[in-house]
């Protein structure tokens, strides 16, 4: 009886007892229904050992494919009714589908796959300020006014992270070793005006964005420009919002800028080489952070309507993926039942998953309900927490023991490491993933 009750409390072996019955030969039976009935757990990370529970599997475990988002998962043991099967690495938050032979069956619900992710401090050592030199020792001004709303951080395919430093009306560069320095602009004396270095003048920059060549693009609301800064910092005006321009993205796709303004009604604006301005998607209600994925499409967050929309390549057909119009919230899940409270900034990395900075208050409201970052699988459009949670703070951790406040940028490498610009913190904090 002893033994009995450390297995089953163990978890790790399979339930076998249908398996014992004559009438149970362990054959799965071709074109007939397999079903799903439930797995446990229903989330982990890597290396957690799966039950399924269902009808017409098979004892061969050769036999069975088992993944999650196409990624597959070790088989350990199966009998015709259970089925124990190992997650990978990576793999993502999505259901568990089963495949003997040519028979397939899906779950009905998601395994919720949990990353380690570990967040950490990039550059800045807290206090709104000045100064370049080694990523702690660094400052930046994110909060010395409280209205300032930044969103501004981008990754080069080097590893360079750029950030628009709104108190010190400059642009910001950290080398893949934390080392900080100005590309562009000067903390002692804001306007507008081309220029190498120190020469150039920003007013209040906002968006930043890279393109495959190392170039950097700027956008300030009150000079109402588009900025071009080459890697040896020199600033050229390449032209004016048609509306007062707080984001800004590169388009790999076509080659093209676009910039949000974030109005209500906002638009969303393509940048042509002679400076020209052209609408794309109009009247958002306050339209934030956008990006792109490779194919092209654009997403978006809209932020008064607590919302990100997809829009297509090619004929920018709208839909909203992730949260409801006019409904905040703090909620994971499908992407139709998750909220969002004044989003922010976003990213899109390498798979076309969509981050996004939870906080877009006007004055980065420590009370805000979401101080975190957020992912939206690509396609599936599920949101979880990727780092951070509900309550604001600092602390480096793991994952949602980790605190920001005032998430209100996000950037993510070529290689999958996600940046955050932690507006109260006045730090660019860094999160790495397993």
């Amino acid at each position: 009886m002893r033994l009995r009750t450390l297995y089953i409390l163990s978890g790790c072996l399979l339930i076998l007892t249908s398996a014992c019955r004559k009438e149970d030969k362990g054959r799965h039976s071709d074109g007939m229904p397999m079903t799903i009935s439930s797995f446990i757990p229903a989330r982990g990370g890597a290396g957690t050992s799966v039950l399924i529970t269902g009808s017409n599997f098979t004892t061969d475990t050769a036999a069975i494919d088992v993944t999650i988002n196409g990624k597959q998962l070790i088989i350990t043991a199966a009998s015709s009714t259970q089925i124990m099967a190992v997650v990978p690495k990576r793999c993502g938050t999505g259901k568990l589908v089963v495949k003997i032979g040519n028979d397939t069956i899906a779950s009905t619900d998601l395994y919720n796959y949990i990353y380690t992710r570990v967040v950490s401090t990039f550059a800045g050592n807290g206090t709104a300020g000045f100064a370049n030199g080694p990523g702690k020792d660094a400052m930046f001004n994110f909060n010395g006014t409280e209205w300032y709303r930044s969103m501004g951080l981008a990754v080069d395919n080097d590893g360079n992270v750029f950030v628009a430093d709104p108190g010190n009306h400059c642009i910001r560069k950290i080398t893949a070793d934390g080392m900080v320095s100005t590309l562009a602009g000067n903390q002692l004396a804001e306007g507008h005006a081309d220029g190498k270095g120190s020469a150039a003048r920003f007013k209040l920059p906002y968006g930043v964005t890279t393109d495959p060549q190392g170039n950097v693009y700027s956008v300030d609301p009150i000079n109402y420009d588009i900025r071009k800064i080459t890697p040896d910092g020199n600033a050229t005006t390449i032209g004016w919002g048609t509306q007062s321009p707080w984001s800004i993205a590169f388009n790999v796709s076509d080659g093209q800028l676009y910039y949000t303004g974030s109005n209500s009604p906002g638009n969303i604006y393509a940048l042509a080489a002679d400076g020209s301005s052209k609408a794309v998607v109009s009247n958002l209600n306050s339209p934030a952070g956008i990006g792109f994925d490779r194919q092209g499409n654009l997403y978006a967050v809209i932020s008064s309507d607590h919302t990100v929309m997809r829009f297509a390549a090619g004929t920018w057909e709208a839909s909203v993926i992730a949260g409801m119009k006019g409904v905040p919230g703090f909620v994971n899940g499908p992407g139709a039942d998750a909220r969002f409270n004044l989003p922010w900034g976003m990213a899109t990395d390498a798979d076309g998953n969509i981050l996004v900075a939870g906080n877009g208050t006007w004055n980065g409201a420590t009370g805000h309900p979401d101080q975190s970052i957020r992912i939206i699988s690509a396609n599936s459009w599920n949101v979880a927490v990727y780092a951070g949670g509900g309550t604001a703070g600092y602390t480096d951790g793991i994952g949602e023991a980790a605190a920001f406040s005032a998430p209100g940028g996000v950037a993510v490498s070529k290689n999958g490491v996600v940046y955050v610009l932690d507006k109260n913190n006045n730090r660019i904090r860094r999160i790495i993933s397993e």
